[in-house]
């Protein structure tokens, strides 16, 4: 009797156990919860701690209260100018009213198939009037506000609320790419063509100016040496033309060693003149030494 009593006894907290555990469960504080019962949403909770529900005719389903990531994959499309890029965007969202999201989407990958088009389609929509050069400025925030207001006039749908969307990589096709190289560096090696027949243009200005400088240079520096030599000559022939005056002996003297100077100076001439020559008179050999000629 008393094992029949132990038994039922046991039996009894097993099931109490049961139903306790069935009927309570904790809401983290980065979570929220939807409490159906049947299938259908009966409570939202959104505080966190210990709550109780009914047992086996009451579950719970449980979302995250965190900020999540939507990245759906990459896509190729074409700008304003036709030309073709490949995007990498992303979102991030928070769920603010879980029953509107369990009613329309459910579950996270459900929002991801749904978001994740509305995001691409506003993408395609916004760079399909955009260019290039949009992208790779300060124009390419003015770009993503414009993406990220489209996405957000959606997200109540879903019970979500967008926190912000970027477009994380930009990537031209690989024969777009060649394109672009290829159109870069025909203009830098025309920049540089350009660059080498400034440069020659200026080489050829500088080296003129140069050749005129030095013409005028050294037309100067003749002016004032014939100057100065017509200066010199004449200053010479008026010393010449007193010394003559003074003693017409040694002038004839003086003028006689300028020719042998002239004549014999360079050591290579050969002369054949006779003993008694004119030429020669200063060369007298009978002369006494130390006597001098007047």
């Amino acid at each position: 009797m008393n094992n029949g009593k132990l038994v039922l006894g046991g039996v009894a907290a097993f099931v109490l156990l049961l139903l306790v555990s069935g009927a309570l469960f904790t809401v983290r504080q980065t979570q929220q919860a939807i409490v159906l019962q049947f299938g259908n949403p009966v409570r939202v909770i959104q505080e966190p701690g210990l709550h109780a529900k009914i047992p086996f005719a009451q579950n719970v389903i449980l979302y995250e209260n965190r900020v999540l990531e939507l990245d759906p994959p990459t896509q190729e499309l074409p700008l304003i100018d036709q030309k073709r890029i490949i995007v990498d965007t992303y979102a991030r969202y928070r769920i603010v009213n879980p029953l509107e999201f369990y009613k329309t989407v459910r579950t996270e990958s459900g929002l991801r198939d749904r978001l994740g088009g509305i995001l691409n389609a506003a993408v395609r929509d916004e760079l399909g009037e955009s260019d290039l050069a949009d992208l790779l400025t300060q124009k390419r925030g003015d770009v993503m506000r414009r993406i990220t207001r489209a996405v957000q006039v959606r997200a109540p749908e879903f019970g979500i609320e967008i926190v912000d969307v970027r477009i994380g990589r930009t990537d031209l096709p690989q024969q777009t790419s060649q394109s672009v190289f290829n159109r870069m560096r025909s203009d830098r090696v025309a920049q540089a063509a350009q660059l080498r027949a400034e440069g020659e243009e200026l080489k050829a200005k500088i080296q003129a100016e140069a050749d005129r400088e030095r013409t005028v240079l050294l037309a100067e520096a003749r002016r004032i040496s014939e100057v100065l030599r017509g200066e010199g000559d004449g200053e010479r022939n008026r010393i010449l033309g007193d010394a003559y005056g003074r003693d017409p002996e040694f002038f004839r003297f003086y003028r006689s060693m300028e020719a042998y100077r002239n004549a014999l100076g360079n050591g290579g001439t050969a002369m054949v003149l006779s003993p008694d020559s004119e030429f020669l008179k200063y060369f007298d050999r009978s002369a006494p030494a130390g006597s001098s000629v007047r």
